[in-house]
């Protein structure tokens, strides 16, 4: 792995580090020592509309996400609740339009943290439509799981792949070091000389073990 491409997924993660619910902008532990006002952390999620965090189910307003990395993509994973009557009266249309919204909120708040933690520009860019999946949990609750792929810019495809062939061949063994081959090309069937040595005979009875 190239060191460009290892600091940009460097800054993506770090970038993820506020992702968790109840994170503040800044150093949120500290508001509750030094009794100062933080704002918290906006990405665009359902239960960011919620002002009392205290409420467990929140109206059917829970929700998060998370990432991961396939090559040069950045591939966003978000899952949530849905109201099943709000969706069969507004029509699918707009409950996708809603998901691509909440994926292009998501997009901007790593992009922003990114710029924020290392001084540079992250370029997403999306590369297909959200694939989503409802589930039925309950007669009242639905939770849908929708994935959506982004193009990470200022990566080299031919390095990507250069590096994926690189690990293929490492996992077949081609980069394993030749003293490590040649420990496990050693046949079990090959036995040392002194596997049938006979141990020494013990003392007996009023002898000085000399061994």
């Amino acid at each position: 792995m190239s060191n460009e491409l290892y600091s940009i997924i460097q800054g993506i993660s770090q970038a993820l580090s506020k992702n968790y619910d109840g994170a503040y902008e800044k150093d949120g532990m500290m508001d509750f020592y030094d009794g100062a006002e933080r704002d918290l952390v906006k990405i665009g999620l359902n239960k960011e509309k919620v002002n009392n965090i205290q409420i467990d189910t929140r109206g059917g307003m829970m929700d998060g996400f998370g990432c991961q990395f396939h090559g040069d993509h950045l591939i966003i994973k978000y899952h949530g609740e849905v109201n099943m009557k709000d969706l069969h009266r507004n029509g699918p249309k707009k409950f996708e339009n809603e998901i691509e919204q909440t994926f292009g909120d998501i997009a901007s708040f790593i992009k922003k943290e990114y710029k924020k933690n290392t001084g540079k520009t992250l370029k997403l860019t999306s590369a297909g439509d959200a694939d989503s999946l409802i589930q039925r949990m309950s007669n009242i609750r639905n939770w849908v799981q929708s994935s959506k792929r982004y193009k990470i810019g200022g990566v080299d495809a031919l390095e990507v792949e250069d590096n994926e062939e690189r690990s293929s061949d490492y996992r077949k063994g081609a980069g394993i070091d030749a003293a490590v081959k040649k420990f496990l090309s050693l046949s079990s069937k090959q036995n040392p000389k002194n596997r049938f040595k006979k141990n020494p005979p013990r003392p007996g009875p009023g002898e000085v073990d000399k061994g």
